[in-house]
């Protein structure tokens, strides 16, 4: 019955589904894993790196994380030619918004802006969906630092920590285990209108990191983390209030491994 509907995005099945869509989302769940984590002082992005050749030359820039503007970032799972197209958008969407209100764009609204991007190419026939789900990370006056997630459907959604790519879930039930401090009864991590603050005790950057290598040991089918397996990513503010975009460089990422190996290993002995 499938087969009927999903030569189409703009066609519903039966049950009410777009199976297109949930196609993109499906290749999506086969990229490198990104781990997004909301910190006390900051936001954390950490990025699988997938080397398909040793012939390949070494890329000049991130390929996994992308500057928006001086106070947004993203991180990309997928196709990175399809990314590039709605990176593209943002960057424009920003520079618009600030040139028009003198003022930086929320965050909220330059997510929101890409995701109806996305949206119309659901709809729309001759079109297929974006094959890319982003993470994005940003600080704004009214709201501080802030991490969201969105897929091909158009659908963004705020979080406190999240995985998305290869393996998501088993990431997302190591971030649900230890992440922060929750409340008895509290099993949910996404942040809604009903959470307090008084209910997870935020990480601070350091500790944010450790804990999304561990996520990536756990979500790269075994293989060993390294240096050039990794790219871990922060956001912070200076002592001007202005943010800060670091990509960790081999030596910092390395000793953060280790770190993690140390505590992993001391919790294993008791």
């Amino acid at each position: 019955m499938a087969r009927r509907y999903d030569s189409s995005t703009t066609t519903f099945s039966p049950e009410g589904r777009l199976h297109q869509v949930e196609y993109a989302i499906e290749a999506i769940n086969n990229a490198g894993t990104s781990v997004g984590i909301l910190a006390r002082d900051g936001v954390v992005m950490a990025s699988e790196r997938k080397v398909t050749s040793g012939l390949l030359a070494p890329a000049r820039t991130s390929e996994k994380t992308y500057k928006l503007c001086p106070h947004a970032t993203c991180t990309v799972a997928g196709l990175t030619a399809d990314a590039n197209i709605l990176i593209d958008q943002a960057r424009l969407r920003a520079g618009r918004y600030a040139y028009q209100y003198q003022e930086p764009i929320p965050i909220e609204n330059l997510v929101e802006h890409v995701c109806n991007y996305k949206q119309a190419y659901t709809q729309y026939g001759g079109l297929r969906p974006f094959g890319v789900a982003f993470l994005f990370a940003g600080y704004d006056e009214q709201h501080g630092f802030q991490l969201y997630q969105s897929d091909p459907s158009g659908n963004y959604s705020g979080w406190k920590a999240t995985v998305i790519g290869a393996n998501n879930q088993a990431g997302k039930s190591l971030l649900k285990a230890d992440y922060g401090k929750k409340s008895e009864g509290d099993d949910e991590m996404k942040t809604d209108d009903n959470d307090s603050s008084e209910e997870i005790e935020m990480p601070d950057v350091a500790e944010a990191l450790r804990l999304a290598v561990k996520v990536l040991n756990k979500t790269m089918d075994g293989a060993v983390a390294s240096a050039d397996k990794l790219e871990l990513f922060t956001m912070s503010l200076d002592d001007q209030g202005n943010c800060v975009h670091k990509i960790l460089n081999a030596k910092e990422a390395e000793v953060v491994i280790k770190e993690v190996e140390a505590e992993t290993a001391t919790s294993g002995d008791t």
